[in-house]
């Protein structure tokens, strides 16, 4: 999986922060071999509108985790909403339960905190909840299970969270460890292009 991924990201020619830490290092793949894996993929080829599209919704997938069909759920949700179709398309995507426990800093990554929900570490309003894809609404609590507290993946998470700032939708309380949505998401930071995955669907 690990080299997958790796692949992935080069292949759509961006970091997508797949891999936690080592993404931010010199590590990272990306960084090592900045051009597509396979023969002859340093020299130039002329990229088609459709293949922008196709790269951008791509980006978003393997970012997020999400099969095909989940990235066609989505589309459809933010395309029946009043609000312009890339916001909202953005909104459900980040509202993910998955997506909340990884912008807390709980994970180092999407693919762990898919990992931590699913092996039941985290609570949703009090509640233990093993669907990464849950929907977080406005005021929801995210924390960790009790029972999971002393798990070794929560070991450094005060020092960890020593340097961590949560996004500005998101309440964190370091001391408790736990996070509230305080609005929806907004402001984010995306190494991908949402208008051109929107057109991408609406073709």
């Amino acid at each position: 999986m690990p080299r997958i991924l790796e692949k992935k990201e080069r292949a759509l020619g961006v970091k997508l922060f797949l891999k936690a830490e080592r993404c931010s290092s010199g590590k990272c793949a990306s960084v090592r071999r900045p051009y597509k894996p396979g023969p002859h993929t340093k020299s130039f080829r002329k990229v088609s509108e459709f293949g922008k599209q196709l790269s951008e919704k791509q980006k978003v997938r393997f970012s997020y985790l999400l099969t095909e069909s989940q990235m066609r759920k989505y589309f459809e949700a933010a395309n029946r909403s009043k609000e312009p179709t890339n916001e909202a398309f953005m909104k459900k995507l980040e509202s993910r339960f998955d997506n909340f426990v990884f912008r807390s800093g709980f994970a180092g990554s999407r693919r762990i905190a898919k990992q931590l929900i699913s092996h039941g570490h985290m609570m949703l309003n009090g509640r233990k909840v093993t669907i990464p894809s849950v929907e977080v609404k406005m005021g929801d609590r995210v924390s960790i299970r009790p029972e999971s507290a002393d798990h070794v993946v929560f070991k450094d998470m005060e020092d960890k969270f020593k340097n961590f700032e949560a996004p500005t939708w998101i309440k964190l309380d370091k001391e408790k460890k736990a996070s509230e949505m305080s609005s929806h998401p907004k402001d984010i930071d995306m190494p991908f292009d949402m208008d051109l995955v929107v057109n991408y669907y609406l073709k």
